[in-house]
């Protein structure tokens, strides 16, 4: 008899993790607590649109995602465009995507810009990013930049997405975001390629489903587990409501605060651990226009305005994949006690929307065809100092239990690249525990 194993959530990871443990003739069934699958990286109906929840995009470097759509037969589905970029500072909307652009950046002079650019290429050189997390990133952007380009980009750009909690987080962070960025200009060329699959992770997450199936895969979705007890047979028991049923194996991909709730049989250190994990929430509107709002594909933000930054889709994907309309994004990263996960969507549009006509003077209401918001309170850890050491096990006290996440997520930034590199990691311990 095969063995059976159930993977709590069916996010990218858990999904990743299905299809390897299904390839290796488990016995798998996927729990999912939401009506469909893809975790962050859901889709949902907008207007007469169905598109992505959150923006996503994918690097010619993101190798992982790569070979998972290849797996899945869909790598030549992607698309590879050349973006721009844009800042707003100082009140102006001004591109940032070339070298002489920089170079006539207007919020610094000519030695902060030299300094700005010889930290971000020192920082794609930098290899030991475990001597990083123990250095605070304010601290050590300072050094590198100069004290007025931390206060006029750098600190802007790191409390967008990680609010005052910046203060408390390392140097690994800024690291391993600029890794990414420098990996997205196209060797030779220097020029910003994106890609994303056609029909958009619709289309990603529609062949799992069919890969899944035919793997016989069983997905279970609104299930919402509320325990998991050992027993001593080894084998591992969870309960949903109205069901109880036991398994050879367990993997729980949900957050780790969640994890630490699920199991309170795990030893105090573990739960410590994991309940331990500090998360950054977001809050995302999705809005579809008649007409673009700009060209760039992203306008980061250091002045105050509602939102971390706006993600313009139709920058990067044809308008033709959304019927000749326009999907911008206007996310904000928030605590997960944020007052603003109580305020109503209505509340929020309002906010947001005079946020653009602050920016974007031509910006027409009339214009708006569907406003749609989507609020997670637990999204990605904040990397705080030393991070790396308080990371949760993957492996658990109870046998045959095992906790795979986004928290264990240590030189790198949440994405789905790095999503589908902890799934690969964590099946591999999965099955040496078999071995």
């Amino acid at each position: 008899m095969p063995k059976e194993i159930a993977i709590v959530g069916a996010g990218m990871l858990g999904l990743t993790l299905a299809l390897r443990c299904a390839d290796q003739g488990f016995k798998v069934t996927l729990f999912e607590s939401a009506p469909e699958i893809g975790g962050l990286a859901s889709v949902w109906q907008i207007g007469d649109l169905i598109w992505d929840r959150h923006y996503h995009v994918t690097l010619l470097s993101d190798l992982h995602t790569r070979k998972i759509a290849r797996y899945l037969g869909i790598e030549d589905e992607f698309e590879w465009v050349e973006t721009k970029t844009g800042f707003y500072t100082d009140g102006r909307l001004v591109s940032m995507s070339n070298t002489l652009e920089f170079l006539s950046f207007p919020p610094l002079d000519l030695i902060s810009k030299f300094r700005l650019g010889m930290t971000i290429l020192y920082a794609s050189k930098v290899s030991d990013w475990r001597k990083l997390e123990q250095i605070p990133v304010e601290e050590w952007l300072t050094r590198l930049s100069g004290k007025r380009t931390f206060e006029k980009i750098w600190k802007p750009l790191l409390r967008a997405k990680l609010g005052e909690a910046y203060r408390e987080s390392s140097a690994a962070f800024i690291w391993a975001s600029i890794q990414r960025m420098y990996a997205a200009r196209h060797s030779g060329m220097k020029k910003e390629m994106f890609g994303y699959i056609r029909g958009g992770y619709k289309r990603l997450l529609n062949r799992f489903e069919e890969v899944l199936s035919e793997k016989g895969v069983e997905i279970k979705l609104g299930s919402k587990i509320v325990a998991i007890e050992p027993e001593e047979s080894g084998k591992v028991t969870v309960f949903e409501p109205g069901s109880i049923r036991q398994f050879d194996q367990v993997v729980l991909t949900c957050s780790a605060t969640v994890a630490a709730r699920l199991v309170p049989g795990l030893e105090p250190d573990e739960i410590k651990r994991l309940s331990g994990v500090r998360y950054q929430g977001i809050v995302c509107a999705s809005m579809l226009l008649k007409r673009p709002i700009s060209e760039y594909y992203v306008t980061n933000i250091t002045d105050e305005t509602p939102f971390t930054g706006i993600i313009e889709m139709s920058a990067l994907v044809d308008r033709s994949e959304f019927g000749g309309l326009s999907l911008v994004y206007l996310p904000k990263y928030i605590a997960p006690d944020d007052k603003m996960f109580e305020q109503s969507d209505e509340e929020i549009r309002e906010h947001f929307l005079s946020g653009v006509e602050s920016m974007y003077p031509a910006f027409d209401r009339g214009d708006v065809v569907e406003f749609k918001v989507s609020k997670v309170r637990e999204v990605f850890p904040i990397p705080v100092l030393n991070y790396s050491q308080m990371v949760p096990e993957i492996r658990t006290s109870i046998p045959n239990l095992f906790v795979i996440n986004s928290s264990q997520i240590t030189n790198g930034t949440l994405n789905v690249n790095e999503t589908v590199q902890i799934a690969e990691k964590g099946f591999r311990t999965v099955l040496n525990e078999e071995e």
